[in-house]
């Protein structure tokens, strides 16, 4: 096949990660590129920002959005925080709750071990390094006379909890409560 340009097409703006604000101008997600030219194709969005990148398609081409804002306003939800690995290691801020140890390599320990009739909830497991969970192993904290800094407990319901830990662009800014 002849190629006539030396262009490659960048699959990678499709997939570019863009803010989606509700209609009171809230923050509410970060969808993709194409998800949000998706949404004002359908006249649900309208966009706020543009990037300096262009989306090309066969006949026309688009300014690549960065920021868009939804026509209707979307009710958000204040659930409980699902239990994983990274939002636990987040909560105790990288940190073994035994020894103060910070660490990017940590355990999960539980409490009250599940052996013992411990739960998986978020008011029974704590980061720990390694040496303080082999130390406590099966044991309750009084069998193993470790001590924790601090009592678990569940993050408290925050609807940002997607942009917390993320690299937010600076065009974002304006948007985001806690970066103004």
């Amino acid at each position: 096949m002849l190629k006539l340009r030396n262009e490659i097409p960048d699959k990678n703006n499709v997939k570019s990660p863009v803010l989606l604000l509700n209609q009171n101008y809230q923050p509410l997600n970060i969808c993709t590129a194409r998800r949000a030219i998706s949404l004002m194709g359908l006249g649900k969005a309208e966009p706020i920002i543009n990037s300096s990148r262009n989306i090309r398609s066969a006949t026309t081409s688009l300014p690549l959005p960065s920021v868009i804002r939804l026509y209707y306003m979307v009710k958000i939800p204040t659930t409980n925080r699902r239990l994983s690995r990274q939002a636990l290691f987040f909560r105790d801020k990288f940190t073994c709750q035994y020894c103060s140890k910070k660490t990017k390599q940590l355990t999960i320990d539980h409490v009250i071990p599940r052996s013992k009739g411990g739960l998986h909830v978020w008011e029974n497991v704590v980061s720990a390094c390694a040496d303080c969970n082999h130390k406590k192993a099966g044991l309750t904290l009084r069998e193993s006379e470790l001590k924790l800094k601090a009592s678990p407990k569940s993050p408290s319901p925050n609807p940002y909890y997607i942009f917390q830990h993320r690299n937010i662009a600076e065009e974002w800014k304006p948007f985001i409560p806690w970066e103004a």
